[in-house]
Parts: structure tokens; C-alpha cells; sequence
């Protein structure tokens, strides 16, 4: 006989798991649907966020340059006090020694004075402070004793100074670490967003790249302005030679450059000493504010916190290592990505 037993309906608890199942994966695949078109960035909109994170990997650029540079300085101030404390040392026990010399000397011909003795002692100082004790000494005992003195208290600052450069030092080193991550960091971000493009436009990116490199390194029509001076000459035909060098962060030549690794590159050439980083560029020599007045070869800075520096060329160029993935090269000041703040005549 057939069983006639109803089916089992499933329990109220097990229909409402699976009924708030069914729609969180009906709500998960509309916000897929919805978020796919937003999460794939257009190719230029992937170059402009990539030419932003290379602007950005610039500015940490020059940070970076700055406490190299400043961990450079220190490195010789601190060898120069360090050999000054080795030679001062040297000195103090010569005088050390002229004076038991002397108490030698007194020793064999009746006896060593007992101030001689307390100046032998290691603290010569509080025995000086004692007027009684003065009245003792000859001259020349005086005279030893004060250079002791002096020798030692010149040691002493010299060592409390080498001191405070060492922990400058230690700062230094850890804020050149800090930037040099930070530039490698935007630099990955930026070959992370270029790895979502597909072959063909990461191409068609090389090459509109490769064609504005050739073209600004070729024929540029420079016009007729003249030289800020021979030097400035000098430095801008030194820049000239180096036209499609890489640009890479950090690099001051002579087959690759950043931005103030180029400026300071081409001057040094031309005999001219100038800092290493664009900030400091831009603080010295004469100040021109008007693109009318710039000459060939002044310094030319972008930005509005300066981190970016070229050498004028004339007609409105100017000759400078742009940015990571680009070469040395023309590029019209109105290009750049930021205001031309001044122009420094060195």
C-alpha cells in the first residue's frame, strides 16, 4: 500500500538562511555589476594617476637629495672634530708630559713641591682655583698648567659637538631611509596601476612617450635669446650633451640624472659650485621673476613647493630631466604640470 505521509517542509529558521542568502548573493553580483565598470580606469585615466604619482615620487625625490646631502656634510664635519679631538689629545699628553718633566727635574735637585704634586693629580683644575696654591708655583709651572687647562676644555667641546652631529646624524639616516621608501613606494604604485592596462595600451602609452622624447631631443626651435653669461653657457651646452639620459631618482650624472642632478651637474661643469637640491637652487644667485627677462641658461623652478628644477633655453623652453620614465629633453615651460614660480641667475 502507498504511503500517503506528507513530505517534510523544511523549517521556518532553514527558509530564512536561505532566503538572506539567496539575496546577499543577488546583492553581491548587483554591486559587481555595478563596481566593474568604476575599478577599470580608462588608459588615460590611468596615465594621469600614474603622471600624479611620479610627481609625487619627484617631490620625495628631493627630500631624499636634501638629507643625503645634509648625511654627506655631516660625515665630513664629524671626521674633521673627530681628527681635531685624535691631534688635541696628542697635545694634552705632550703637556702632560713636559710637566712631569718638570717635577722630575725638582724631584732630583731637592724634592718635588707639593703643589707640583697636586697638578699631577687627574684633576689639575680645583688644585689651580687656589690662590695659596699660586703663590707656589714658578712661572713656567703656571704657564703649563693653564695650556693643560685650556687644551681640556677645548677637548671637552669638541667631543660634547662631535656628540650632537652623531645624533643629528642618526636622524638624518633615518629620514633619508623614510624618503627613500617613500619614492620607491609611489614609484610601485605607479607600475601597479600601469600593470591593469592590457599589452596594446601599455604600448600605445611607450610609444606616445617614446615619440615626445625623440622629438624634444632633436629639433627644437630654441629662438635667439641670449646667455645669462658665459658660465650659464657653459652650463646649458653641458646639459645639451646629456639630452636622452633616463631620468632616475637620486642620480647626478653623468649618464643619468633627477631633476637638480642635471642643474647642479651642468654647473659644476662650467666650474660652478651650486647645492644639490632645487629648494636650495632657488636661494641663491639673483632672482628673476618675469619669463620675459629669463636668459639661457638661468635656473628655472616649477611648483609651488619648488620641487622642480631646469635650465632655461630659450623661446619659452626650458631643458630638464622631467620625471621617472622620461629622459632628459625640451619641453615647453606651459607643460610641465605646474606654475613656473622664478628663475635664478647664478
Amino acid at each position: 500500500m502507498a504511503s500517503h505521509r506528507r513530505p517534510k517542509q523544511p523549517s521556518r529558521t532553514r527558509v530564512t538562511v536561505l532566503t538572506t542568502a539567496a539575496a546577499a548573493a543577488v546583492a553581491l553580483s548587483a554591486n559587481a555589476a555595478n563596481a566593474a565598470p568604476s575599478e577599470k580606469l580608462s588608459k588615460d585615466e590611468v596615465k594621469a594617476k600614474v603622471d600624479k604619482l611620479y610627481e609625487q615620487a619627484e617631490q620625495a625625490t628631493e627630500k631624499y637629495n636634501g638629507a643625503k646631502e645634509k648625511q654627506q656634510k655631516l660625515q665630513k664635519e664629524i671626521a674633521t672634530i673627530q681628527d681635531n679631538v685624535a691631534r688635541g689629545q696628542e697635545e694634552l699628553n705632550k703637556l702632560r708630559d713636559g710637566l712631569g718633566s718638570l717635577a722630575t727635574a725638582q724631584y732630583r735637585s731637592g724634592g718635588i713641591d707639593a703643589s707640583v704634586q697636586l697638578f699631577l693629580s687627574s684633576d689639575p683644575d680645583d688644585y689651580l682655583d687656589k690662590a695659596s696654591t699660586l703663590d707656589q708655583l714658578s712661572n713656567q709651572q703656571v704657564d703649563a698648567l693653564k695650556k693643560i687647562q685650556d687644551k681640556q676644555r677645548e677637548l671637552a667641546q669638541e667631543r660634547a659637538e662631535a656628540t650632537e652631529k652623531l645624533k643629528d646624524l642618526s636622524a638624518t639616516r633615518t629620514e633619508l631611509g623614510n624618503k627613500k621608501k617613500e619614492v620607491q613606494s609611489k614609484l610601485a604604485e605607479a607600475q601597479k596601476l600601469l600593470n591593469t592596462l592590457t599589452a596594446k595600451e601599455k604600448a600605445q602609452l611607450a610609444e606616445k612617450e617614446q615619440r615626445a622624447n625623440r622629438s624634444s631631443t632633436e629639433r627644437v626651435d630654441l629662438g635667439d635669446a641670449p646667455p645669462a653669461s658665459g658660465r650659464a653657457q657653459a652650463a646649458f651646452s653641458a646639459a645639451q650633451t646629456r639630452l636622452g639620459s633616463p631620468y632616475v631618482y637620486g642620480a647626478t650624472g653623468p649618464s643619468s640624472f633627477d631633476c637638480s642632478g642635471l642643474t647642479s651637474w651642468a654647473y659644476a661643469q662650467a666650474g660652478v659650485s651650486i647645492p644639490r637640491t632645487s629648494e636650495a637652487q632657488s636661494q641663491i644667485g639673483t632672482r628673476i621673476t618675469s619669463v620675459n627677462d629669463l636668459k639661457v641658461g638661468d635656473l628655472v623652478f616649477f611648483f609651488n613647493d619648488l620641487h622642480h628644477v631646469g635650465l632655461y633655453a630659450g623661446n619659452g623652453q626650458v631643458l630638464h630631466a622631467p620625471r621617472t620614465g622620461t629622459v632628459v629633453r625640451y619641453e615647453s615651460m606651459s607643460t610641465i604640470g605646474g606654475p613656473f614660480m622664478w628663475g635664478v641667475r647664478v
